[in-house]
């Protein structure tokens, strides 16, 4: 689970991590908002339009959802059990208000939360990617609150430098692969515990 204030580089990071690390599955989630130049219906996210995505809100097909910046965002849930089900690591990107409602549902997750190197490195990222004054208001506003819930997160990193931050983020994946509660226990035992010695 993956979250970070806008404009922090969490969706550079996270399309980086997918590439470095076999075996991590992005979910995909549904918006209301409009494609972005270069986004792929399906693959990016499922845009629909706010009757449809409301109708799924109605029909509890959402893990979690939360309006952002005036847009709906929201994890599908029969998507993101069938791949837990199978065993594989998924990638979530939500913000905070997802990623609280997706704690309260699935005890085991793991929480990860990137941070530019400061308040005013995050604004001028934002001006470089020319958002509006307005926008960039409204963001930074709503940065230090969502700031606020970093105890919610089990691991913190600092995006000064990318290369370095995709570092940090890979040896998380690695480093929760191999926790003791994530072992199959049952191999472990199978082969080196069992006597399977005979006479």
């Amino acid at each position: 689970m993956v979250s970070a204030p806008s404009g922090a580089g969490k969706t550079t990071l996270c399309k980086e991590l997918v590439a470095s690390v076999p075996g991590l599955h992005p979910s995909v989630s549904y918006t209301t908002r409009k494609p972005r130049p270069g986004e792929v219906h399906g693959r990016d996210y499922y845009f629909v339009d706010e009757p449809a995505f409301q109708e799924m809100v109605q029909r509890n097909d959402f893990a979690e959802s939360a309006r952002v910046y005036g847009h709906f965002y929201g994890t599908p849930r029969q998507a993101l059990t069938d791949m837990m089900e199978k065993g594989l690591d998924v990638l979530l990107e939500i913000d905070t208000q997802g990623a609280i409602q997706i704690k309260k549902k699935f005890t085991d997750g793991v929480y990860v939360y990137i941070l530019p190197p400061s308040i005013e490195a995050l604004r001028t990222r934002l001006i470089q990617r020319g958002d509006a004054p307005e926008e960039i208001q409204r963001r930074m506003q709503k940065a230090r609150q969502e700031i606020l819930n970093y105890r919610e997160y089990d691991y913190i990193v600092r995006n000064e430098d990318l290369k370095q931050a995709l570092q940090e983020l890979v040896a998380i994946v690695h480093a929760e692969r191999t926790r003791m509660k994530r072992v199959d226990i049952n191999w472990l035992e199978r082969n080196f515990i069992a006597d399977t010695t005979t006479t």
